[in-house]
């Protein structure tokens, strides 16, 4: 069990850089811990009261007094507490920013590289990451699906997203006390939007690709552009560091978004490109099922890459994390292409799933319209017979998307297959009619060029028992996550391992099971 950390309540509080309204005495007091969840209080805890979606913190201040709360945060006006109150405007960006102290400011102390987008974001930090380690530099890494501290790896979290404040600074202080003095931080829009990455004191921001997605809860394509944009302007707060300052901002000419970056972006930018549009750019592309080789150029300079992701978008992963690498931080380029080259995978990402069957099998994390499109685009590279995809889309999440993965779907691939991805408290039948719909009227035909299958393990089954030598199988939309989400309750899933058992069930062989879910017809 670790020791809690102890802090003067005072001290913490004057080293906010917002304001903060204290009601009545603030007592010469400790706080051991900060929590935002009234259930995880423990005597001495500072609780902060957030509100968000269908919960109020606020509800939750007595049963947290009652687990003994030392002290509690909040935006209403409230007197009657036995304990300090403190109010504050944004409880999200305080909670941020008491974590951030309360540690002592562990991103003060490392070089803090940012990757955010809409696509690419995992793999461009584990571009960067192997980079920095070949570079010989003690180097960490934050994303949605591990966080690297040293030899140790933690999971962070079933399902896509940055980790909330208090658990960012955490294993940001965790790397500062192993010794770390680089960090990659995959950053979120939500992160960005709700303060999970507030006080992080970023040096360079890096973005892949601003696409369809989150519209949700952004509301528009310009609302999320702003939100990932956050990260940009971050760049101008960081406080300065004895490791130095690098501000760069390392942006995408091929996108949408560079307009729009390159001109809010004040400060030191490079660009990159795969149509010679950027300051590195790649040229000589050459793909295969097992990866890419192209050349990167800069200026007199031309640098031979070889990359195991298959791809043109793993090419600008590559051009991403090269930049950043060689223009940020002044690694060597060549030391750069030997860190590209040194990342064989990226879990659920164009995982290839090998059983001995005479056609491919592939899992892949695409969950957007843009990701579905490029993996299809690739999948149409790797093999010359026919691309089945099985997917679906989240319910309580951007409805617009069903529509438009459904649609490309149905015009790239020979057979789609649509089927659950975490429905939560949505009907899985009405998501899978709006797909359904859309597939029908870009000229799909349900049980010929496209199917509905509700459970996930049968929509796989049906996928593989289709393939024929020279196909390629590929159920997209879960990658690397453990879990599938019906109503409220996440019960156990991978996609790796539902492949593998239906491929062994195709076969005749031994395999592990089938997991199960709501839909399934046995245990």
């Amino acid at each position: 069990m670790e020791t809690p950390l102890k802090m003067n309540l005072k001290s913490l509080l004057n080293d906010l850089p917002i304001t903060v309204d204290v009601t009545g005495n603030l007592p010469d007091m400790d706080i051991t811990g900060i929590q935002f969840d009234s259930r995880k209080v423990e005597p001495g805890n500072l609780f902060v009261a957030m509100t968000g979606g269908s919960v109020d913190g606020h509800d939750y201040i007595p049963a947290a007094v009652d687990k003994g709360a030392a002290a509690v945060v909040g935006t209403r006006e409230i007197n009657t507490l036995d304990v300090p109150y403190i109010r504050v405007k944004d409880a999200r960006e305080a909670l941020a920013w008491l974590a951030a102290a309360y540690y002592d400011h562990p991103g003060r102390k490392m070089t803090v590289i940012g990757v955010t987008g809409t696509d690419g974001k995992t793999t461009t930090s584990n571009l960067l990451f192997q980079i920095l380690k070949t570079a010989g530099l003690k180097a960490g890494l934050v994303s949605t699906v591990n966080a690297v501290i040293g030899d140790e790896v933690m999971d962070t979290g079933f399902h896509v997203t940055t980790p909330e404040a208090t658990e960012v600074q955490k294993i940001l202080a965790r790397m500062v006390e192993a010794g770390l003095t680089h960090v990659v931080l995959e950053t979120t829009s939500h992160g960005l939007a709700q303060h999970r990455v507030t006080g992080s004191e970023y040096d360079i921001a890096v973005v892949t690709n601003i696409t369809h997605e989150h519209l949700d809860y952004h509301g528009s394509y310009e609302g999320y552009r702003d939100a990932k944009a956050m990260l940009f302007k971050m760049l101008e707060d960081t406080v300065e560091k004895s490791c130095g300052n690098p501000r760069l901002a390392v942006l995408n000419a091929d996108d949408q978004s560079y307009a729009f970056l390159d001109d809010l972006v004040k400060g030191r930018k490079a660009s990159y490109s795969i149509s010679a549009n950027g300051k590195y750019n790649a040229q000589d592309l050459r793909y295969s099922a097992s990866g890419a080789t192209f050349r990167i150029l800069s200026g007199s300079d031309v640098i031979p890459v070889t990359c195991s992701l298959p791809g043109n978008y793993n090419v600008s992963n590559c051009l991403a994390a090269f930049t950043t690498a060689v223009e940020g931080l002044g690694i060597d380029p060549h030391v750069a292409a030997q860190g590209i080259a040194s990342l064989s995978g990226v879990p659920g990402r164009m995982e290839f799933i090998d059983m001995g069957q005479p056609f491919m099998a592939i899992v892949d994390f695409a969950h957007t319209p843009n990701a579905l499109i490029r993996a299809i685009e690739t999948a149409r590279e790797m093999t010359h017979g026919r691309v089945i995809t099985v997917f679906g889309s989240a319910g309580l999440r951007d409805r617009e998307k069903r529509r438009m993965m459904a649609a490309a779907s149905v015009k790239m691939a020979d057979i789609s297959i649509l089927t659950a991805e975490d429905p939560r408290t949505e009907s899985l039948d009405d998501i899978l009619a709006e797909m359904a719909d859309e597939a029908v009227k870009e000229g799909g035909v349900e049980g010929r060029t496209f199917f509905r299958v509700p459970d996930r393990g049968d929509a796989i089954r049906l996928g593989v028992s289709m393939a024929q030598p020279g196909d390629l199988v590929m159920p997209c939309g879960k990658g690397h996550e453990q879990s599938m989400c019906f109503g409220t309750v996440e019960h156990p899933w991978d996609d790796r391992t539902a492949l593998r058992a239906a491929l062994a069930e195709h076969l005749g062989e031994l395999g592990p099971e089938m997991p199960y879910l709501p839909t399934s017809k046995n245990r």
